[in-house]
């Protein structure tokens, strides 16, 4: 099984392209948009949406800041992190739609030791999320308390 990286193995401005991208469908739009009980019609409902300002379905948000935390699991935080302890800021600056391709990049951009243990410490992400076109469709700040190297 492959591990994410210890608090040590990460440094201030390291970037990680993840290499998992995603076409999202209009499956993945409704399962999250109803598992989440979120009746907001500009998921839904074709008809409303088409006369929205977007001019059709919107992607859910949570669908889009899920899937660039999710796809740096693997190469971050898989084993190594004892769970996230908050996001400071997310912002959504472009739509994502039924058809689009996403990819992930997460940097690293503060760290600080734990004042608490010593076997830890606290990493902040920023996780961006691009679309087909290149775009950035959300932006995310995130805190996780991080495992030290077992040594």
């Amino acid at each position: 099984m492959s591990r994410g990286k210890y608090y040590d193995e990460l440094s201030v401005g390291d970037v990680y392209e993840h290499p998992i991208t995603r076409t999202v469908t209009e499956t993945d739009n409704l399962f999250i948009t109803t598992l989440t009980h979120n009746p907001q019609p500009l998921h839904l409902d074709k008809e409303f949406s088409k006369e929205s300002v977007h001019g059709s379905i919107i992607v859910n948000s949570f669908f889009t800041l899920a899937f660039v935390v999710g796809v740096s699991v693997s190469e971050l935080t898989l084993g190594t992190t004892l769970g996230n302890l908050g996001f400071e800021k997310v912002t959504f600056p472009a739509p994502v739609r039924i058809g689009d391709t996403l990819k992930g990049v997460t940097e690293v951009v503060d760290k600080r030791e734990s004042k608490s243990n010593q076997n830890r410490g606290i990493v902040w992400f920023e996780h961006r999320g691009y679309n087909q076109k290149g775009e950035l469709v959300v932006q995310a700040k995130r805190a996780a308390l991080m495992l030290k190297s077992p040594e």
